[in-house]
């Protein structure tokens, strides 16, 4: 989609990751400097409602967005970035994007089609897939394996899961009374979880699996619902190399711009902001990251640029469509009060509605 030009020369705001954060930050800002969207893949996924999508395909629908779609005045560049210089970034496809003022968001690592089209059908082949197994393997005791075990059992009961996870507990970013609740409304639900021991994935053969303690199981499909990679090996041998931490994480400072560079923001999973990584904590790293922008594109001072403040440490899981666990800073409840909050929609429609689509 051609930008609308004024004859004014706008801010060029490059945005590179076109997950929550780097398409809340682009759709905010698109008619007020001159945008670039820099995506490996074409549309945007909501990503708390995609384990529904492997059970129910139709939910996809809905989930994935073009990036067209809510960017009308903006330009995407579906390619991943390779380089950044102090003036620059450089795509795969051979682009070379100037830029004013740069957000990075780039996240976790995740293998996904290139197209909306490829990702729907890809969905469905999930499903399929689900359907067709009598016993279904999920390894990874955090919430994408917490969660995507509560869409099974709720569409499909008869069906037996078996979630492994290394950990003595399941979802260790949060309480232990938020675990041994997460654990008795699976086991109720005649899920088999086995804990401290983990499964080699590369070591499936025929169907059959063993764990670290040499249990042998028997599945039909399995998921790894397991931590990915973070998404900044690329920033190595760029002018944001010395921005790193240890652990691979942009360092950035309150206003959540990184660390030696006035006009680079970070934002999301890829910060080392000491928070736990969630959706909507992305989302608001956006908000903040989007009024230091404004201010600065209409030559505001950086002295009134707001400052990030850190979240309590909240969670809602969805365990199906019906029920959820909610960790607050003073109760932790499970069960259809906080599935009433989180699980019905998944918050898709709420998602749409920020970005200017139908709900």
């Amino acid at each position: 989609m051609e930008m609308e030009h004024s004859g004014v020369q706008k801010n060029r705001v490059v945005i590179v990751g076109g997950g929550i954060g780097g398409a809340f930050v682009a759709c905010s800002l698109q008619f007020c400097a001159d945008v670039v969207l820099v995506d490996q893949k074409e549309y945007f996924e909501i990503p708390w409602g995609s384990l529904r999508s492997m059970v129910d395909p139709s939910f996809a629908e809905r989930l994935a967005i073009n990036h067209s779609d809510y960017l009308p005045n903006a330009r995407i560049v579906a390619s991943s970035a390779t380089d950044i210089t102090e003036n620059d970034v450089v795509t795969e496809d051979g682009q070379s994007l100037p830029y004013d003022y740069l957000v990075i968001a780039t996240g976790h690592v995740n293998s996904v089609p290139r197209t909306r089209a490829e990702r729907l059908s890809q969905y469905q082949a999930v499903s399929e897939e689900i359907k067709s197994a009598n016993t279904i393997l999920i390894v990874g005791g955090g919430p994408t394996g917490v969660e995507l075990a509560g869409e099974i059992v709720y569409d499909f009961p008869e069906k037996k899961v078996v979630l492994v996870h290394r950990g003595p507990r399941l979802l260790e970013f949060i309480g232990f009374k938020a675990s041994q609740k997460a654990l008795a409304w699976l086991t109720s639900k005649k899920v088999e979880v086995i804990l401290d021991q983990s499964i080699d994935m590369g070591n499936i053969s025929d169907g059959v699996v063993q764990t670290s303690a040499g249990e042998t199981i028997k599945v039909d499909c399995h998921f790894d619902c397991t931590g990915k990679p973070m998404g900044s090996s690329w920033l190595r041998g760029t002018v944001l190399e010395d921005s790193l931490d240890i652990n691979g994480r942009l360092m950035v400072d309150e206003n959540l711009r990184v660390r030696g560079h006035k006009n680079v923001f970070g934002i999301g999973d890829i910060t080392d902001i000491k928070e736990i990584k969630q959706g909507y904590l992305a989302q608001r790293h956006a908000q903040t990251t989007v009024t230091n922008l404004k201010l600065l594109l209409t030559g505001g001072k950086e002295s009134c640029m707001v400052t990030y403040k850190t979240s309590i440490n909240m969670a809602i899981i969805s365990l199906g469509r019906k029920d959820g666990l909610a960790q607050l800073p003073f109760l932790t409840i499970c069960g259809w009060l906080p599935g009433l909050i989180k699980s019905g929609d998944l918050f898709v429609g709420k998602t749409r509605k920020q970005l200017g689509l139908n709900f």
